[in-house]
């Protein structure tokens, strides 16, 4: 029996090993390490990959949602609505600085964001919404971005998941202020450690997070940084030239890569078809990048763990809600509250799925599920 992981980053790295260790060796070969050349590089090539104006480099997604938040001026004493069902970060960046996230429930049926949740949750205290692409896909901007014009909020979209995903033929990225993308290793366009991106129309709001990644430093009237002068409080957290170097090479891979991942999930749509299980929906108008697929079953720990039994990793995303979770218990929410947020967390699983995955490890997988949910 052979071991199908959810997700195989080794057979990623050998499919392309040549572009990738060359790129390593450039960077080291030059020991540009600090916001080397292929640090604009990449901004310059990501930007454009998303149809944007900036793509600012920084040390995290995370650190991407809190200097996007910075740069809209979000602070103490201002909410923020956000998904309860996402991962942490999402709501660490807005404690962070200082402001309250405000949680709210989901679509049931795409996992995103409800807008009508969106639309009663605003108070004279809402400085911004925080829309996230969950699983690749996009949420519904049309709706959200309505609500934040009759109120003058600024939207912050969260793509950690979503790099090319297309709402209304729009790549994610462009839909709101500001968008934040995260290049954990495990992402569509994973770096190999840590790195992130805002990225943004708006020069201001890149400004902003080109000081507030570099300790504070602005350009002078010649555009250069002087190296000593701070016009801000900032960070050190800058993007690794040998991680943009990295993305960099993957960049050029991402489209054959997303189109392999949309057959691997009209595949599993197909072959799941009979199952006893729910399956994701996507609305006409998205076009998800499927960074996870995600299914609904009922007696989810006797099925994870039949799969197990059979060499079947499979994932929760996620299991405890954010407005559950203990870190933010001071925000006074209690089971009950945003419940189809909770009935999630409790069905949810998430199957294999990433280009290098076979066709008949995935006739397996489906296979192995339908068998599981059935009881047999």
């Amino acid at each position: 029996m052979s071991k199908i992981p959810l997700i195989d980053l080794k057979a990623q790295y050998l499919s392309i090993q040549p572009e990738i260790d060359a790129a390593i060796r450039r960077v080291i070969e030059t020991t540009a390490f600090i916001n080397g050349p292929d640090v604009a590089a990449f901004e310059q090539e990501f930007a454009q990959f998303c149809g944007a104006e900036h793509a600012v480099g920084v040390a995290s997604g995370t650190v991407a949602l809190q200097f996007a938040l910075q740069a809209c001026g979000v602070g103490a004493g201002d909410e923020v609505i956000v998904p309860a069902h996402t991962f942490c970060a999402t709501a660490e960046a807005v404690v962070h600085v200082r402001a309250r996230p405000v949680f709210v429930d989901i679509d049931p049926h795409t996992y995103t964001i409800a807008p009508d949740a969106v639309a009663r949750a605003v108070t004279p205290r809402t400085k911004a919404i925080v829309p996230v692409h969950l699983y690749g896909m996009p949420a519904d901007m049309d709706a959200i971005n309505a609500i934040a014009r009759q109120h003058g909020l600024f939207v912050i979209e969260d793509a950690a998941q979503a790099h090319g995903a297309l709402y209304k033929g729009r790549p994610v990225g462009t839909l709101g202020h500001a968008a934040c993308f995260s290049f954990y290793p495990g992402k569509n366009l994973g770096a190999y450690g840590d790195a992130g991106a805002v990225v943004t129309n708006d020069a201001d709001i890149a400004r902003q997070v080109r000081a507030l990644r570099d300790h504070g430093r602005m350009p002078g009237p010649d555009g250069k940084r002087p190296k000593y002068a701070h016009a801000i409080v900032g960070y050190g957290e800058r993007m690794d030239t040998i991680q943009a170097a990295i993305l960099r090479a993957k960049l050029r891979h991402l489209p054959e890569w997303t189109a392999r991942r949309q057959d691997m999930a009209q595949r599993y749509l197909a072959l799941l078809a009979d199952a006893p299980v729910e399956l994701p929906f996507t609305p006409d108008d998205r076009q998800s990048v499927w960074h996870l697929f995600v299914v609904r079953v009922q007696q989810r720990a006797e099925i994870q763990a039949r799969l197990s039994a059979q060499g079947i990793e499979t994932g929760i995303h996620y299991p405890i809600p954010l407005h559950l979770q203990k870190s933010f218990a001071f925000l006074g929410y209690r089971p009950g509250d945003l419940p189809h947020t909770e009935a999630a967390a409790q069905h949810i699983l998430s199957l294999p799925i990433y280009p290098e995955l076979g066709e008949e490890q995935q006739a397996q997988v489906a296979q192995a599920l339908r068998q599981a949910a059935r009881g047999v």
